[in-house]
């Protein structure tokens, strides 16, 4: 990696603003995401697992260059640990909403806000049914339905409540399913990626598994 070297991050060390003149590529964004706090007690009811920062910053990397995060206002809706939403913020968003029903995620995601110092993040303790915001793209990254069967719905309810613009992930055979449920929209497959699930819960036996995801544009 060039132009930009990082030792382990503590709160306040790095400044947004210092980041957004810096990151000059996918592979910087991925390293200073890398640096952030996963799930320390993983509900697996909740299927929560911590989008790695590879992953992240490929597909935000990709919204980037095409302009659909600077300026604007952005939900993550099951935000985790914030890596989407923060991602966001780093690449000029104007502000982010963190939406999570789990207050202790939600309270890891709030210490990986604070070490950049960020001021344009707003944290919602509530089920991503409820929130009302309209917000120009909604980002998430929903369960798919392994412990709870349609998991994935509320979260699409939620994000065509609120926008116009989606970019969502699902299972790769989801698209069919996507284009009859998110009626009125247009759904685009932007990329089919190797999502890599690491070991968060004990009775995961491997270190880390790789599920075929697709990276979806729901718009209209």
């Amino acid at each position: 990696m060039t132009g930009l070297k990082l030792k382990r991050l503590k709160e306040g060390d790095l400044h947004w603003e210092m980041l957004l003149n810096k990151i000059k590529s996918k592979k910087e964004l991925a390293k200073i995401l890398s640096e952030l706090e996963g799930f320390k007690d993983a509900d697996y009811k909740l299927e929560q697992y911590k989008t790695d920062s590879e992953t992240a910053a490929y597909v935000l990397w990709f919204l980037h260059m095409n302009n659909e995060v600077k300026g604007k206002a952005i939900a993550d809706l099951g935000c985790g640990s914030g890596i989407l939403g923060i991602g966001c913020l780093l690449l000029g968003a104007k502000k982010v909403y963190f939406v999570d029903k789990d207050n202790s995620i939600l309270s890891v995601a709030k210490n990986n806000y604070k070490k950049f110092k960020l001021n344009n993040g707003a944290f919602v303790n509530n089920d991503v049914s409820e929130f009302g915001i309209k917000v120009d793209a909604v980002i998430e990254n929903p369960p798919f339905g392994v412990k709870k069967k349609h998991a994935d719905r509320a979260f699409l309810d939620a994000a065509m409540k609120v926008t116009d613009t989606i970019y969502s992930f699902h299972k790769i055979e989801s698209k069919n399913f996507l284009r009859k449920y998110c009626s009125g929209f247009r759904v685009e497959k932007l990329f089919e990626l190797d999502f890599v699930l690491r070991k968060t819960l004990k009775f995961h036996k491997k270190n880390k598994h790789y599920v075929k995801v697709g990276f979806f544009k729901i718009s209209r």
